[in-house]
């Protein structure tokens, strides 16, 4: 599995990037869309306050924006280079794509992004 302390880890299982001991989001599925970006407000371990300044996560929209670009590409590449469909159908396949994948990528976005200013302390 992923080695607690490195940040491969606290971003792709949404755990505090300072302590990795708990979930930073109120409900661990991402696929529950109305609690999708409902997070807590600081950690119960580390007592790291997730909420660094007001609107600190409209940051995580530019890296979502990155994800997304990377997704698509890896879609298309999948589908039209690989796979040999047509463009058409390689466009629809982002298409849906992105739409499943939303949730995910609204979720990888937060933690890549408080990731870069919070550094892993341990125990």
């Amino acid at each position: 599995m992923l080695k607690k302390g490195t940040k491969l880890n606290s971003i792709l299982t949404g755990s505090c990037p300072k302590c990795q001991n708990e979930s930073m989001y109120e409900d661990n599925n991402p696929y529950h869309l109305s609690e999708t970006l409902k997070m807590r407000k600081k950690c119960s371990h580390c007592h790291l306050k997730y909420m660094i300044e007001p609107s600190f996560f409209y940051g995580s929209m530019y890296v979502s924006y990155a994800v997304g670009v990377a997704i698509a590409t890896a879609i298309f590449v999948i589908t039209f280079l690989i796979l040999g469909l047509s463009l058409l159908t390689s466009f629809i396949s982002i298409f849906v794509g992105m739409i499943v994948l939303l949730p995910f990528i609204l979720r990888v976005s937060r933690n890549i992004w408080i990731n870069i200013f919070i550094k892993y302390q341990g125990d």
